[in-house]
């Protein structure tokens, strides 16, 4: 597994300037992220997290898992970036290589990847629904969870960032999950993104 702590101000700031016109605009979806810049810096308190992999089919081990490699195809990858500062959190996510001009989902979940999608849990809350899993606006959303959802370029690159005002509970996030689909807001559906495509392990 290559996930080192580091500080990433300097590759956020690459990120940011050559993925925010990737990041997803979805008129259904959650709201657009709000810094433009995320609060992770040299200067902050706190640890700077990335996870870079490329996807690959189950394997014992593996730490970044695709389950549908049509949509995920295998050799295509994903960073992560963590960036804390204070009580608040900013997450940028970048991809090369999926498919061209199409929509995903992404999501932060609550346990690591495994053999069947289901394995990564449900979406980490800041305030748990007590009902899962949760499709109450109330509790899924893109202020109480982390979304990540993008649209691919013509090449299959995308990045997409997003801020939250806390910061996740050491152990209970560890995977990103890309779904099929940007995701839903509307009650009973609220955070519902489609199937499970890939998953990335990033143990926060």
């Amino acid at each position: 597994m290559r996930t080192t702590p580091t500080v990433i101000g300097i590759a956020l700031s690459a990120l940011l300037l050559t993925g925010c016109e990737n990041a997803a605009t979805n008129p259904d979806g959650p709201p657009e992220p709000g810094p433009t810049a995320l609060p992770g810096t040299a200067e902050s308190s706190g640890q700077s997290l990335q996870v870079s992999e490329s996807f690959a089919a189950w394997s014992e081990g593996a730490t970044a898992v695709t389950y549908d490699e049509e949509a995920v195809p295998a050799e295509s990858t994903i960073q992560v970036s963590v960036a804390p500062a204070g009580s608040a959190t900013g997450f940028t996510l970048s991809v090369t290589g999926l498919r061209p001009d199409r929509d995903y989902g992404a999501h932060l979940h609550t346990e690591p990847c495994g053999e069947d999608p289901a394995d990564s849990g449900p979406h980490y809350q800041n305030e748990a629904d007590p009902e899962q899993p949760s499709t109450d606006p109330a509790y899924a959303n893109p202020r109480n969870e982390v979304w990540l959802d993008f649209r691919t370029d013509a090449e299959g690159a995308a990045s997409a960032q997003t801020s939250v005002t806390w910061a996740p509970r050491a152990g209970e996030a560890n995977s990103v999950v890309i779904h099929k689909e940007h995701t839903q807001t509307a009650a009973g559906h609220a955070g519902t993104a489609g199937d499970r495509l890939a998953c990335v392990n990033v143990p926060l």
